[in-house]
């Protein structure tokens, strides 16, 4: 036995060290999506997915190991997540099998390339993997993922209505298979301090109609709240990946009528309108200076600036952000802030003109995944059936500060009594997706990579039009679209 875990000590070692090295040159990017729409330090040497290894003694029957990889945001064993893995596992009534989470530090970016190399091998694949929504699709195409349609069919629970109809479009990818059973969803609109309002003569139930009125009250604050107070915070980087492209671009431009690709003529739309009007705005906030120091707005921690230490210290007056920050301030979050529930209001973002349908969100979201080269599909299978069903989802959108993807824990009563959850939740008749798509990763690159340019002093216009050209280079020029 001791020459065994030495071997066993011995080929981790080795596997970490070689995973290590293949990811090194990774990019640092982030997703919003909704884990928490924040980026976390690099790779600082936590677990990577390991092979699922049967456990046991000869002459005893061995239990089945069951991996689940996720990123871990820096909280390490304090995390949401881990807590919640953990304790499903200890309710779990299979006891031949053993949960084990298998947790990848890392910012979002770094965690979806350690995961693409993951996956494809048997060696290193885990059994279960939380994908954000945004990644699905491409780890689809590539084969990385297992249909799931013909496990779904026998579960009854994605049959009967218990989940709701609208979530399961994140999860479905290009070729309409399912790929993953969504755990939470989100909801993005304008977060804003109630109290920095008031002060300055605005209402502190805030209804914006249109982004003229957006913009108008960003201009009374910074007038008369202070330098020390940040008008309005959007994330403008590429150090902020996702939250970028999905949390502020895609808001605008969806917003003003537009959208990313067009399902009609399956082409991806290089010049329109909306992309004008979308720029323009970010162009107003970063010209007349309404946001932050680009000193903080284009690290890689922006988002965690924003939400846990100008947010609670009434240094910002509103924030585009997700439905999940207030996971934040709870007892145990990353920043605990009690008095947020009285301080803070959330505003649905405004269409441009305030034109039908009179507001606009985009929706995202994690799910969990089989890999196809998982060594335990059956019991992975049967843990995802256990750990999302009503009683555990709704124990983690309750802890994260999540928004449910099933309809019968959104009627809840411990669900619904948390603060803007009911809110939130609303949010979601009008939610649009990212395209299903999978050159939607490169496109999203590009998309960060033009606002960070507007927001460092370059004219939409020129921006847009080098947005064309990198979008055109990726697809093709048969599959554009101009207007």
């Amino acid at each position: 036995m001791k020459q065994a875990k030495r071997k066993w000590a011995l080929m981790s070692s080795a596997l970490l060290l070689a995973m290590t090295v293949g990811c090194s040159s990774s990019s640092s990017s982030t997703s919003s999506g909704t884990d928490s729409g924040t980026t976390t330090p690099k790779d600082s040497g936590t677990s990577e997915p390991a092979p699922s290894k049967d456990s046991g003694d000869k002459g005893t029957t061995a239990k089945k190991t069951i991996t689940i990889t996720y990123r871990d945001d820096g909280t390490g064993e304090k995390g949401t997540l881990y807590k919640w893995i953990k304790d499903v596992a200890a309710q779990y009534s299979n006891k031949d099998v053993e949960i084990k989470p298998t947790p990848i530090q890392a910012s979002e970016g770094d965690y979806f390339a350690k995961i693409a190399l993951a996956l494809k091998s048997k060696d290193t694949a885990p059994d279960i993997v939380t994908e954000d929504t945004f990644m699905l699709n491409s780890d689809a195409s590539a084969g990385f993922l297992e249909p799931l349609d013909e496990r779904l069919k026998g579960w009854e629970d994605w049959t009967n209505g218990s989940f709701i109809e609208a979530m399961k479009k994140g999860v479905t990818a290009s070729d309409g298979k399912v790929y993953g059973v969504p755990y939470n969803t989100d909801s993005r609109g304008l977060w804003y301090n109630k109290e920095i309002f008031k002060k300055v003569g605005l209402p502190e139930d805030w209804q914006p109609k249109n982004w003229d009125e957006v913009l108008d009250a960003a201009r009374t604050i910074k007038a008369k709240a202070g330098s020390d107070v940040v008008p309005i915070w959007m994330n403008l980087g590429k150090a902020t990946g996702e939250a970028t492209s999905m949390q502020t671009y895609e808001m605008l431009l969806y917003g003003a009528g537009e959208r990313l690709y067009d399902d009609a003529s399956k082409k991806w739309i290089t010049k329109s309108q909306g992309i004008t009007d979308a720029l323009t705005f970010i162009e107003t906030i970063t010209k007349e200076k309404l946001g932050p120091p680009l000193s903080k707005v284009l690290n890689g921690q922006a988002g965690n600036t924003a939400t846990r230490e100008y947010l609670p210290k009434g240094k910002l007056a509103i924030s585009l952000d997700g439905s999940w920050i207030p996971g934040n301030y709870l007892d145990g979050g990353a920043a605990p802030w009690p008095e947020y529930k009285d301080v803070l209001g959330f505003a649905p973002m405004p269409t441009n003109k305030g034109q039908a349908p009179g507001s606009i969100t985009l929706a995202g979201g994690w799910a969990l995944s089989i890999p196809a080269n998982a060594q335990h599909k059956d019991e992975a299978w049967d843990f995802i059936k256990f750990a999302l069903n009503k009683d555990n989802t709704e124990k983690l959108v309750i802890a994260s500060g999540n928004i449910t993807v099933r309809a019968d824990v959104a009627k809840d009563p411990e669900y619904t009594k948390m603060p803007f959850n009911e809110i939130s939740t609303e949010y979601l008749k009008n939610a649009e997706f990212r395209p299903a798509q999978d050159k939607y990763p490169e496109v999203s690159t590009q998309i960060q990579t033009m606002v960070e340019s507007v927001a460092t002093g370059t004219k939409a216009a020129d921006a847009a039009k080098k947005y064309a050209q990198d979008i055109t280079r990726i697809v093709g020029q048969d599959n554009t679209l101009q207007k």
